[in-house]
């Protein structure tokens, strides 16, 4: 069940004054001393174009099936079921690409599996690229949970492509350094204000396993949770205790500086991002799937961004970036970052309209 409450998270005590936690910081030594990167509040080309597609795809309704950046070919690629619409797609500067299956076809698929086969240890999201519904299925599914979900699956034919995860998807909460809550650790996502008071955002079930955060194992409350949602979505909406900290926006890459972050975006299939979490650094990869489900042991959540990044248990509720564009909050996934694996992610967007809340 979702839940709201008083919790916490914020950045390093220092003596009697406190400095707000930087984004996904370790909360080490000298942390606070990292250089942030030069930001621009501008979206960038890339950013634009992906708007734009976005655009074209919502107005040609049942005539397309989504859009992607093509990183080979350096341009976007629009799906669409309908060849006279082609002109229009390029007059956007995308490509045309003809495919079978339009995103209505494919979101039916989606509800399909909603209904029927809404089982832990799965999950699924529109994958553009392969004009399909891509199921992953971790090794926790079998016996009778798996001989219903290839039935399922058998039913809706070739709209829908399967394949297996290394390891039991899982939200990547643990015990450890960096934030601290009752017992368990997680990974601060972005400063964020809500009418002229400094917040952050972490993941939701971080937010449900504890009502206090601390900067340090064993230390003092350093702020409170106001509101935690998870399962269904997965964001943590957490109160500095000291009104007057400075929450700088800027998430730390672990090499001695940082990226400053001025505004948030949605993500699009194919863009290139970095995660920043408390555990295992900095890492990068590809968004490879939208509005995703995952079907975790603890609950199902939806509209996530599922993407090939790595990721590890405390890096919970770190942040997803693109540049300077905060683009989402580490939830959860299966494997990890010596062997790879697939995280998903919380949409900023879509936290920050819920709390009413903006960036610095």
């Amino acid at each position: 069940m979702a839940q709201r409450r008083t919790a916490l998270t914020t950045r390093a005590l220092t003596g009697a004054s406190v400095a707000v936690l930087m984004a996904g910081a370790a909360l080490l030594p000298g942390a606070g001393s990292a250089t942030a990167a030069p930001a621009s509040a501008a979206a960038t080309p890339a950013a634009v174009r992906a708007a734009s597609a976005a655009a074209l795809v919502a107005r040609l309704g049942d005539r397309a099936a989504g859009s992607y950046y093509d990183a080979a070919a350096h341009r976007f690629v629009v799906n669409i079921t309908d060849r006279s619409v082609a002109d229009q797609v390029r007059g956007t500067g995308a490509e045309p690409r003809t495919v079978r299956y339009s995103t209505a076809q494919l979101r039916g698929v989606l509800g399909t599996l909603t209904q029927r086969a809404r089982i832990a240890g799965t999950a699924w999201s529109i994958d553009p690229r392969q004009d399909k519904v891509v199921v992953t299925v971790d090794p926790t599914v079998t016996g009778a949970k798996r001989t219903l979900l290839n039935t399922v699956v058998g039913a809706l034919g070739d709209k829908v492509v399967v394949r297996r995860a290394a390891s039991a998807f899982k939200p990547l909460i643990a015990d450890g350094d960096a934030i601290w809550g009752s017992g368990v650790r997680c990974s601060l996502g972005f400063n964020v204000t809500v009418n002229g008071a400094p917040y952050f955002l972490t993941a939701g079930h971080c937010g449900n396993a504890s009502s206090t955060w601390s900067d340090s194992q064993g230390g003092g409350e350093v702020g409170q949770t106001v509101d935690s949602q998870f399962p269904g979505t997965d964001y943590a909406l957490v109160q500095y205790d000291d009104a007057s900290s400075d929450h700088s926006s800027v998430v730390d890459l672990y090499d001695g500086s940082s990226q400053q972050i001025t505004h948030a975006a949605d993500a699009y299939v194919g863009e290139s991002v970095q995660r920043s979490g408390s555990t295992s650094g900095l890492h990068g990869g590809t968004v490879t799937g939208l509005d995703a489900t995952v079907n975790y042991q603890e609950g199902s959540v939806s509209g996530l961004i599922d993407t090939s990044v790595c990721a590890e248990p405390g890096d919970s509720g770190g942040a997803l970036f693109d540049g300077d564009a905060a683009i989402g909050l580490t939830s959860g996934g299966s494997g990890d970052c010596t062997s790879g694996g697939e995280t998903f992610f919380q949409p900023v967007p879509a936290a920050l309209n819920a709390e009413g809340a903006t960036l610095p």
